[in-house]
């Protein structure tokens, strides 16, 4: 036993998990906070955004490359309110961050003091957070603290990861009492469920006796860090593997086997084997409504037409939009190697032809209609990937992103239209390579997360690509990156506007836009963005404009190289759209037909 203050018991902690950062603003409410942190500088770092938004987008992206967590710390009232959003998009994602938030003193609770939420309850900041983590604590004196952290930081690591709350009264960060310091908790993936071996049979034979299988990943195979499994599997049995934005790379998006991403704006033989497939094997994956063409039948999917093997680790994922005929819950790696070890149990199957053998049976006809769909697809978008203009065209944008940036190197998106281009056409090489805000799909996450996403990987170059709505929320991360020395680089999509929600006004409600494009004052219709990379040069960060598609590969070449804080604004045609392969529906608006390919109903249509 220790007698020791909240705040440093708060430090130690942090510590002995590990934990390198701790993003956070000052406040009056977390100040006792300050002094333990600078007694334990050589152990744990402080970096300081310009706001809370930006600590917690990059305390998620920390964890989603390194699969570690950190900690972000904020003041009461209106400092921790600035972290609801990114809490959100980390929730949503299952990326981990501790958040340790301030609260007003106890001996002061439900007497409204400043920045005190009592409407309903005494300092109940708790009941704000509450719907965007997994849990919340509130300790309220420092004897509690030991159980409360130990707690807190299993529940983020454990199952399936997710950000956690520690709310802290400004009394007990300060108080003294004698406390024993909590063991550390168990590191993601320490704690493995698996399947039954009666599941793993029956999954396995379900899928040998497919002729059209597919599997499905999501975030949960990346989380489990199950790419060598998942590879391993799929060359095995020569399976073709469809995947969400936060699993790609799991399987090398350059590999025969990798159909890319599936939905509206996914890639068209990704959408061509979902809706013909008889057999899906999805692992770690949501069917949320953009990777299932909101659950329309015959665009992405034809469940229960169609049968579902679906595993992961979160019960409230199995059968949430389809029924799974096989529903396990288990860890993906785990559920991987069952499935290789009763694969290797059983010998080569009778109903199953090698690689090698692709010419005859049902693996050689299933890879040869995906072999036709991708040249299709190529056909189709290859010409438009080679044009160069002024703007530029946005698959010119990705391409030489493509080009420039390592294996290794990471790509942080933010949301919009931009993304819509990275999910149909980037191509991830390794897994925790491609960050995408996904279920919560928060604007400004690309841009500040990438500070978190370098700091997690310095040595390897990181890229945001953000549109100009989404940096003019998140600005000051230019003065955090010249602050703090961070070598980021930012690509800034500039279309002068909203322009995903321009093209649903233009698409669904009469073809006129309002609101959603930025136009000089006065009312003429001149576009209008500030100058980006003067903005960036008066921050004290390097930029470039660039105009013509000729320019863009070496500036970004010369952007990554330089190793410091670097801007590119670059200016894309906003009348160039992603061609849509599913479908996307917000009821009561009707949904538009994919752009390319067409939708299969295996009901009325005879099955290949």
């Amino acid at each position: 036993m220790q007698r020791m203050k909240g705040a440093e018991l708060i430090v130690e902690y942090l510590i002995a998990n590990d934990i390198p950062y701790v993003f956070g603003i000052c406040g009056h409410g977390n100040v006792g906070m300050l002094d333990p942190l600078y007694q334990a500088r050589d152990r744990i770092a402080l970096i300081s955004p310009r706001h809370e938004q930006v600590a917690a987008h990059m305390a998620d992206a920390y964890f989603r490359v390194r699969h570690k967590p950190v900690a972000t710390l904020t003041s009461c009232g209106p400092g921790s309110c600035n972290i609801i959003m990114p809490l959100a998009c980390a929730l949503t994602d299952s990326s981990a961050l501790l958040a340790i938030t301030a609260n007003v003193p106890t001996q002061q609770f439900n007497r409204s003091p400043f920045q005190e939420i009592n409407r309903h309850f005494q300092a109940d900041f708790v009941n704000i957070v509450r719907p965007v983590v997994k849990r919340s604590f509130q300790p309220t004196r420092v004897d509690m603290l030991p159980l409360a952290l130990r707690q807190a930081m299993t529940a983020m690591l454990s199952g399936r990861p997710g950000p956690v709350n520690v709310d802290v009264p400004f009394n007990v960060f300060q108080e003294e009492d004698e406390v024993e310091m909590p063991p550390p908790a168990p590191p993601l993936n320490a704690q493995r469920g698996g399947a039954s071996p009666e599941d793993v049979s029956r999954a396995l034979d379900l899928i040998l006796g497919a002729r059209r299988p597919v599997i499905f990943i999501g975030h949960g195979v990346t989380l489990s860090e199950a790419s060598r499994e998942l590879t391993e599997f799929a060359k095995k049995l020569a399976i073709p593997v469809i995947s969400s934005p936060n699993g790609m790379g799991c399987l090398d998006m350059t590999d025969p086997l990798s159909l890319g991403f599936i939905g509206r704006n996914g890639a068209f033989p990704a959408n061509e084997a979902g809706r013909r497939a008889d057999v899906v094997i999805a692992i770690g994956a949501r069917f949320d409504d953009r990777s299932a063409s909101s659950w329309l039948p015959g665009f992405s999917w034809n469940f229960p037409h169609t049968k579902l093997i679906h595993v992961d680790v979160d019960a409230d994922e199995l059968g949430r939009n389809y029924p799974p005929d096989i529903g396990i819950l288990a860890d993906a790696r785990t559920f991987l190697r069952q499935l290789l070890g009763e694969l290797d149990r059983r010998g080569t199957s009778p109903h199953f032809n090698p690689p090698s053998q692709a010419g005859e049976g049902r693996e050689g006809e299933w890879l040869a209609d995906i072999g036709k769909w991708r040249a299709e697809w190529e056909k189709f978008t290859r010409p438009n990937f080679e044009m160069h203009s002024s703007p530029m065209r946005p698959e010119r944008v990705v391409a030489d992103c493509q080009a420039v940036l390592p294996d290794d190197g990471i790509i942080c998106c933010d949301v919009g239209v931009s993304h819509n281009w990275y999910m149909q056409f980037w191509n991830a090489r390794k897994p925790q390579c491609m960050l995408n805000s996904w279920g919560f799909s928060g604007m400004g996450f690309g841009a500040a997360g990438a500070l978190g996403a370098k700091l997690a990987a310095p040595e390897r170059p990181v890229v945001a690509v953000t549109g100009d709505g989404c940096f003019t929320m998140v600005p000051h991360v230019l003065c955090t990156a010249v602050e703090y020395d961070i070598p980021v680089v930012w690509v800034i999509w500039n279309n002068f506007g909203w322009v995903s929600i321009r093209d649903i006004q233009l698409g669904l409600f009469g073809g006129r836009e309002h609101g959603t494009m930025f136009h000089q004052g006065g009312g003429n219709k001149k576009p209008y963005n500030p100058d980006f990379a003067a903005w960036a040069k008066a921050a004290g960060v390097d930029a470039l404009t660039v105009t013509r598609s000729q320019d863009f590969r070496g500036a970004l070449e010369h952007a990554v190289k330089s190793n410091k804080p670097f801007l590119l604004d670059v200016h894309v045609d906003a009348e160039v759209r992603p061609p849509s392969t599913g479908a996307w529906q917000l009821p009561p608006t009707p949904y538009k037909e994919p752009a390319f390919g067409q939708r299969f109903l295996p009901d009325t249509a005879p099955m290949k």
